[in-house]
């Protein structure tokens, strides 16, 4: 008969080996799949307490996106150069070379070298001209000689006349609301001789002359002639005779010139100055006072 205490540890043998099956299992039960990395529990840490804090882990910065460089645009080829330039060049150049050669070195044989080669672009130069000179004639809105002033004599006589009865008519039209100022000085020997011409295109022209005397003196031919009022200091008068065509409604003043003019000078004068283009050319000639 067995010792009761060998009898007692047989009896626990059953127990104990269930014990470690349970414990087996719940091991398997409780380890990490392959590759994997469980959290430990809490209970396995427990010599840190229950009041403790700790940071998040750092997180760590992702790599810089690559940015992308935007393409540079290609240039483009240049057009190919006509040939008609490159051979102008190589004869500009070749002219050139030869002349300073001639002219550092004036043997015969240099000077000669360059005088043939001149006489290769005069000719060239010279058939350039005629065939411009028929295309000229061919087409009018090319041809210089029909714009602006004509060279021919007659044509020339036709076109002064023409322009003259033009310009006469627009200062005609002038004359409605505008004046012509006319400053001189009694003792000036240049004042007596342009007033009659103020006179002739006063009755010509149809546009009042006002006449006023820096000195105070009078004027053959203008018994109405005012005595300066301060407006010729006004204007800057430094020499007599001078004209200034203004218009008395506005206090528009331009001056049109000094000294002895003839009547197609101041016609041209007037035509142009009261010209939206002519008052654009030089706007700070145009001064605007009031006008008695």
């Amino acid at each position: 008969m067995m010792s009761c205490p060998t009898y007692a540890y047989l009896r626990l043998l059953p127990i104990l080996a269930l014990a470690m099956a349970l414990v087996t299992a719940a091991a398997q039960e409780a380890a990490p799949a392959a590759g994997q990395v469980e959290p430990r529990p809490y209970w396995s840490d427990r010599w840190r307490g229950w009041h403790f804090y700790e940071d998040p882990p750092l997180e760590e910065p992702a790599p810089p996106r690559a940015q992308a460089v935007p393409a540079r645009p290609t240039k483009p080829a240049d057009p190919p150069r006509p040939p008609e330039l490159v051979e102008f060049e190589r004869l500009q150049k070749s002219l050139e070379d030869l002349r300073n050669i001639a002219i550092m070195r004036p043997t015969e044989s240099n000077v000669r070298r360059y005088m043939e080669l001149e006489m290769q672009v005069v000719n060239r130069a010279s058939y350039f001209a005629d065939v411009a000179q028929r295309v000229a004639w061919a087409t009018p809105e090319l041809d210089p000689t029909l714009q602006g002033r004509p060279v021919n004599a007659q044509a020339l006589e036709v076109f002064e006349r023409q322009q003259r009865t033009d310009r006469s008519a627009s200062v005609a039209t002038l004359g409605r609301d505008h004046v012509l100022i006319f400053f001189y000085r009694s003792d000036c020997p240049y004042c007596h001789t342009f007033a009659p011409t103020l006179q002739a295109f006063e009755a010509r022209h149809g546009i009042q002359v006002v006449a006023v005397s820096v000195d105070g003196g009078a004027m053959p031919g203008f018994p109405r002639s005012r005595p300066d009022n301060g407006i010729a200091t006004a204007l800057q008068v430094t020499q007599v005779p001078a004209v200034f065509l203004a218009q008395p409604a506005t206090g528009k003043i331009t001056p049109i010139g000094s000294g002895v003019l003839s009547e197609s000078q101041l016609l041209e004068r007037i035509a142009i100055v009261s010209s939206p283009t002519g008052e654009a050319m030089l706007p700070s000639a145009t001064q605007h006072m009031a006008l008695p």
